[in-house]
């Protein structure tokens, strides 16, 4: 895999092959903070030079004013956060993170995001003392959070006990929903550890089934924005991508608009979460999420359920 991921792993002097493998597959786990996206890394740009630079920097400046506005808001520095890493910028993410975890020392989330900007940032260390502390800080406060849990078996496998962070992994895909964005890769990491160390691990993933989602889970984040027609979809495939991209922004910007004449509906701010968070708008998302319990406090619960499931920000 290309892009900042391999050029981290080359710095890490002694990474192994598999240790680059299973560092590039974390970044899919988007429970409870930040949603990063593998396939921004695997999916060339249609420009490299820059068509997509813009607007993640304009929003970066727009999060940036806020926090000078409201100093004291976790979840202001949580999304200034997520911004940066999004930018690449991990040390800017640790600074902003670390920020939200003084501000909210109870979120498991922030801790394990704080963890994983720190694993980012370093320039040798795949697993740096800090960065585990944070794991071990978020799991003391949850223990089911699976950004943390993964890391943790990464540290195992770093350390040299393959089959540990094997059956940490495994326990993780056992209490994964269905469906989550994360199975798929977290299933690759078992099959690829295995292989590498000669680890037998075909019948246990054979028999090892992520959970089924809870009432909370299903089914809304398992879908987006309401969808185009067959023809609407025929005639955006002709299209250029940067018109493509305007339709697609200009179908999520009419979701968001149809929230603003009726918040109470749960099910449309739910979709608009997993559309921001596809479209790498971890930020809105989160200003999503936000807006959402605001509206419905009755729905707090599921919001945040959907959240975790989704890699919201702050959820």
């Amino acid at each position: 895999m290309s892009g900042t991921n391999g050029i981290k792993a080359e710095k890490a002097g002694g990474l192994t092959g598999i240790n680059r493998a299973i560092l590039v597959a974390a970044f899919a786990l988007l429970a409870a903070a930040i949603g990063y996206s593998v396939w921004r890394d695997t999916t060339p740009a249609a420009d490299p030079a820059a068509e997509d630079v813009a607007a993640p920097r304009d929003q970066l400046a727009a999060i940036e004013a806020r926090t000078a506005r409201e100093p004291n808001s976790a979840d202001a520095w949580t999304a200034l956060g997520a911004a940066r890493f999004d930018l690449g910028d991990f040390a800017g993410a640790i600074a902003a993170y670390e920020k939200a975890t003084r501000l909210s020392p109870d979120a498991a989330g922030l801790w394990s995001a704080l963890g994983e900007a720190r694993v980012m940032a370093s320039e040798r260390d795949p697993m740096p003392a800090a960065a585990a502390r944070a794991f071990d800080k978020a799991i003391a406060l949850d223990a089911s959070d699976p950004r943390a849990r993964y890391f943790l078996a990464v540290k195992k496998d770093i350390g040299g006990d393959h089959k540990g962070a094997i059956d940490d992994w495994f326990a993780l895909l056992a209490d994964t929903p269905e469906g989550a964005p994360w199975e798929a890769d977290l299933h690759r990491t078992i099959e690829q550890v295995g292989a590498i160390h000669r680890i037998d691990v075909a019948a246990r993933l054979a028999s090892t089934r992520p959970r089924a989602p809870t009432a909370d889970e299903m089914p809304v984040a398992a879908r987006a924005i309401p969808g185009p027609s067959r023809a609407e979809m025929e005639a955006a495939s002709q299209l250029p991508k940067g018109q493509q991209d305007a339709m697609i922004a200009g179908m999520v910007d009419g979701l968001e608009a149809k929230l603003k004449a009726n918040p109470a509906d749960v099910d449309r701010w739910i979709m608009l979460m997993r559309s921001r968070m596809t479209l790498g708008e971890t930020a809105k998302a989160a200003q999503a999420l936000k807006d959402a319990m605001a509206a419905n406090p009755g729905a707090t619960a599921r919001l945040k359920a959907q959240g975790q499931l989704l890699g919201v920000p702050g959820a």
